[in-house]
């Protein structure tokens, strides 16, 4: 639908310039051009809307309806609008209706079912295989030596999610995971270490840590009660700054070890992502400073560098220094956050060349990440034709309003979680399977357990507005009613089911003679058709939830369509009209669901 709106658009825009014209309001154009056409709020009130009149009324110091009727004559004029529009009618104080033709929804339909993106367009930047955009999404981003947890999981499917849906509009785009692989940290570990593995020291390699987590525990805690454990850890940071040998095993062996966890989980998620964690920008944190200073924008301040920013103050109301370099000599997450900014925009092979940067953490990071974009804008090193955007998002709480953590106050661990709704996934399918009276393979249920359980976990956390905390709830999640992944797939399940019954592939379906009567037919059509609009905004506001929203009312649209429509009875052409549907349904089905990373199943 997106090409007809901007024909639309284009051709009403023609329309309103000579209608200005002709009353010498010529410069009047430029400033209300803007959101000229609107989706519709309501489907009563057609496809489109467009409230121009009663900006005009201002411009002419006028009554809106009147000049509803002067612009509609304008419009009815112009050939492309009457070759798209049905009809053109005014409602309340001068708004315009607008109702596409039949046959204009029909080919789009067509069009849909022909395209392998459903008539997602590719995005006028990326038909050029030679001159794709590169857009990195910076996802998920754990710590070494510390267990991935809820607050790892929104980030981790949000990021994925926009990742997919900037694939398919064509962008080549680069996932990164700025692990935190570098810092002080890694000297108390270290240091522990080698303590407890002096003797293996020559054999780094082959040192097994049983339990990493509780491993940084142990040297945290030893940090925190031992001075000269802590002296050590100290000298120990600038041992492996420096690139002692031993040092850097030490530190890869403790990153190796953190690794297969983390691959673990993303196997599990179906999640791909490529590791290039703060270690990889170390060595151009020096340039930070020497740029910073060059263009006279860095501040000595107590000892440590700094940028004071504009618009961000204390508690006193003084503006808050975003700090470069520390007192000792030390660098911030700031050094390094700026140092992959300026990287990643900058143009191979000294860099990623990227055209938009999208970083996807928690509310908390808001004010860093603020203060990051400023200083990286008034040191020009995001390009003015570039975009560069934090994606921030709430917790997740229990339903009890407080932040998700098990019975002992702990924070729960992110694979405990995955395998509990899989857990709970294959107990409901097996006491529905049994009221059934159904036999299924071992394979069978352990499959649609997995999809089922991953599925509702991120579904869940995909439907909420990501700006907002929610109420983590497995039995909601699981649930077959709702707005749910369970019930999405339920959905895909009962539309398969007849296309694999009646061979309804692509090839089979006769789109010549195709016709619809019914008003559940059309309610469907239009709403199809809306798949390709709903990605576009996404990919300006990266709000996955939109997508969430969209397919849990086409999927009751299509359920209404299914229970109030006979859709194999009739002539020939009915039937695979109404098969013309449920196969374009079950293809946006199908691909929204992998853009949000949940499978499919062709039986549940």
């Amino acid at each position: 639908m997106q090409v007809i709106f901007k024909e639309l658009t284009k051709s009403f825009e023609e329309s309103l310039l000579e209608s200005l014209i002709k009353n010498e309001k010529k410069e009047e154009f430029e400033k209300i051009r803007k959101n000229l056409i609107n989706q519709a709020s309501k489907e009563e009130f057609g496809d489109y809307q467009c409230n121009i009149c009663l900006v005009l009324s201002k411009v002419y110091k006028s009554n809106p309806r009147e000049i509803a009727i002067a612009f509609i004559k304008t419009l009815k004029e112009n050939k492309k609008i009457s070759n798209l529009c049905e009809n053109l009618e005014i409602a309340g104080p001068g708004f315009i209706n607008i109702k596409l033709k039949n046959n204009i929804l029909i080919e789009e339909i067509k069009s849909n079912i022909k395209c392998p993106r459903a008539g997602v367009p590719l995005s006028k930047n990326n038909k050029n295989n030679h001159s794709k955009k590169t857009v990195i999404v910076d996802f998920s981003s754990p710590n070494i030596a510390k267990e991935m947890h809820v607050g790892h999981l929104r980030s981790t499917i949000i990021g994925d999610s926009i990742s997919k849906i900037f694939e398919l509009r064509g962008y080549n785009v680069l996932r990164l995971n700025h692990i935190g692989d570098w810092g002080t940290q890694f000297g108390m570990l270290i240091t522990h270490l080698k303590d407890l593995y002096s003797s293996n020291l020559k054999e780094i390699d082959k040192i097994k840590i049983s339990d990493l987590v509780e491993f940084y525990k142990a040297s945290k805690k030893r940090f925190d009660n031992e001075k000269e454990f802590q002296k050590r850890s100290r000298e120990e940071v600038v041992k492996l700054q420096r690139g002692d040998q031993k040092s850097i095993e030490a530190w890869k062996l403790l990153c190796n070890q953190s690794r297969k966890e983390f691959d673990q989980i993303y196997k599990t998620l179906n999640i791909k992502i490529k590791e290039r964690g703060e270690s990889f920008y170390n060595p151009f944190l020096k340039s930070i400073i020497k740029d910073l200073n060059y263009k006279e924008i860095l501040v000595e301040d107590q000892g440590a560098k700094c940028v004071f920013l504009d618009g961000m103050t204390n508690k006193e109301g003084n503006p808050l220094p975003l700090i470069i370099q520390k007192k000792d000599g030390g660098y911030n997450y700031a050094t390094t956050d700026l140092a992959a900014l300026r990287y990643r925009f900058n143009k191979k092979p000294d860099g990623d060349n990227a055209s938009r940067i999208i970083y996807v953490t928690d509310h908390g990071q808001s004010n860093h990440f603020a203060g990051v974009f400023q200083v990286a804008k008034r040191a020009n090193w995001i390009p003015k034709d570039c975009e560069v955007n934090h994606v921030p998002f709430g917790l997740v709480q229990g339903i009890d309003g407080k932040k998700l953590k098990t019975r002992e106050g702990d924070t729960i661990k992110l694979k405990d979680l995955l395998s509990e709704s899989i857990k709970r996934a294959k107990k409901d399918l097996l006491k529905r399977l049994e009221s059934e009276s159904r036999f299924e393979t071992n394979e069978f249920i352990l499959n649609t357990s997995k999809v089922i359980g991953i599925g509702a976990v991120k579904y869940a956390d995909l439907s909420q507005n990501r700006i907002t905390n929610y109420q983590f709830s497995f039995e909601k999640m699981l649930s077959l009613n709702g707005n749910t992944a369970p019930y999405l797939l339920y959905t895909l399940v009962r539309i398969s089911g007849i296309n694999r019954k009646n061979n309804m592939t692509e090839e089979a379906l006769k789109l010549e003679s195709i016709t619809y009567s019914h008003d559940l037919e059309w309610k469907l059509i239009r709403k199809l058709l809306k798949f390709d609009e709903v990605i576009i905004s996404i990919e300006k506001d990266l709000m996955p939830n939109r997508l969430c929203n969209y397919l849990f009312e086409l999927c009751q649209t299509f359920n209404r369509f299914y229970d109030q429509v006979p859709i194999l009875k009739g002539d020939m052409d009915t039937k695979i009209s109404r098969l013309t549907l449920c196969a374009l349904t079950e293809k946006t089905l199908k691909l929204s669901l992998k853009l949000l990373g949940i499978e499919s199943l062709e039986r549940m």
